[in-house]
């Protein structure tokens, strides 16, 4: 049973060299996007001899959350997982994961793992600290917790007072401390505290958060931090989750399809209810149009959860590639070759559409070409017809849109 739930104050563990730690997989809801990111944590961590979840596995702490986790986990991986608790994990946090302080001795590192989920370290959590620190069979210590000791990079910290009750504690074995791991902020920032290194992970589901004016959320991906033995020494690496390592789904062959089918039935649905929302509001009829507009946002989230099942993750700059050679490929071949194939059998509307399509995705390929250049990219305002589709910047927008005539006024804008 990979979960595993500490019933001694003390584990021991033989022959480890090995481990990850994941971060926050589960605060912000259990969704199937959040969860392909923790599915696919726990697979690239597979590699190692245990993991350890920094921390807010669930939203809130219900059985049913619990059990849910619990259950997803345990269907991934083989690695034992323990837990530390989260300010999410409350509840019955006891009875699936057992004790909230505790600690993992193996032959080259010791891990002892505090609970501070409400901003302030337990006494008996301070007491083991004391207690294993001072073993002789205690060397590269890990100390894990999930609200980050005060910092260089967030505020979003225990106080300045808690830390010294910590490092009153630690202070006479403060030589055996070879790191602080934290979750809690949905980013990754590496600083030091105390001269100890201290690695803040909060990577493995959340969605990542701007924390500063020097870490922002376009700086940091999904990602684990895999801890292992070189020789005596204890060293980490970060490892980003920019490419597909859960593959489950996409290796049967049946759910591959009918998840395909999935998202592109959720998608039809969300065309349609999108359409029906704008004739409402046509016809002055608002709480109609509100109704599809909802209903449509929903169709389009199931479909994002279908789509995140198998979709091959790539580096973000990779997918942009993706996309220009799709744009291109659709411009330059295939609309243009059913435009052909319209116009030969008389199919005027057909003809039409790929023909206008063709133009816009042009454009498309075009912008997305200069959006390569993530730093230099500087166009923060875009025109999209309405009508038809056509998407124009300030540089080239006319008084009417260049392929239907539709009236500037109606341009849809996209600012920034």
């Amino acid at each position: 049973m990979p979960i595993q739930k500490v019933t001694e104050k003390i584990v021991h563990l033989k022959n480890i060299k090995s481990f990850s730690v994941i971060g926050d997989p589960g605060c912000e809801g259990l969704g199937t996007t959040m969860m392909q990111v923790y599915a696919n944590a726990l697979e690239c961590a597979s590699q190692d001899d245990f993991i350890l979840i920094a921390g807010d596995l669930v939203p809130e702490g219900t059985d049913r959350f619990y059990k849910a986790i619990t259950g997803l986990t345990n269907a991934i991986t083989n690695n034992a997982v323990y837990a530390l608790r989260g300010n999410h994990d409350t509840g019955e946090y006891d009875e699936h994961f057992g004790y909230h302080n505790y600690a993992i001795v193996c032959d080259e590192f010791t891990m002892i793992v505090l609970d501070n989920a409400f901003r302030k370290f337990e006494e008996e959590g301070l007491i083991l600290l004391k207690d294993v620190l001072s073993r002789d069979d205690c060397k590269n210590a890990i100390v894990a917790f999930h609200i980050p000791l005060p910092n260089n990079f967030t505020g979003n910290a225990v106080s300045a007072e808690e830390f010294s009750r910590l490092k009153k504690v630690y202070t006479p074995w403060k030589n055996k401390i070879k790191y602080f791991v934290c979750g809690h902020v949905h980013s990754r920032f590496i600083d030091t505290v105390d001269d100890i290194p201290f690695i803040c992970t909060g990577g493995g589901g959340a969605v990542i958060e701007d924390i500063s004016g020097s870490i922002l959320a376009s700086d940091i991906n999904h990602h684990i931090i895999r801890f292992f033995c070189t020789g005596t020494s204890l060293d980490y690496s970060v490892v980003d989750l920019c490419k597909t390592f859960y593959t489950k789904e996409n290796e049967e062959q049946v759910m591959s399809g009918k998840l395909a089918e999935a998202v592109q039935g959720e998608m039809l649905a969300y065309l349609t209810y999108k359409t029906f929302s704008e004739r409402a509001n046509a016809r002055g009829l608002g709480k109609i149009a509100n109704l599809f507009e909802a209903l449509a946002e929903s169709e389009y989230r199931h479909a994002k959860n279908f789509y995140s099942i198998t979709e091959h993750l790539k580096p973000f700059i990779n997918k942009i590639n993706d996309f220009i050679k799709v744009e291109e490929f659709e411009y330059k071949q295939l609309y243009n070759m059913m435009r052909d194939y319209a116009k030969d059998r008389d199919l005027p509307l057909s003809r039409q559409a790929y023909a206008a399509a063709a133009y816009a995705e042009n454009t498309h390929a075009a912008l997305l070409k200069e959006a390569n250049n993530l730093q230099k990219f500087d166009t923060d305002k875009i025109y999209v017809c309405p009508v038809c589709g056509c998407l124009m910047t300030e540089k080239d927008k006319t008084s009417r849109c260049p392929l239907c005539g539709a009236p500037e006024k109606d341009f849809l804008v996209f600012s920034c």
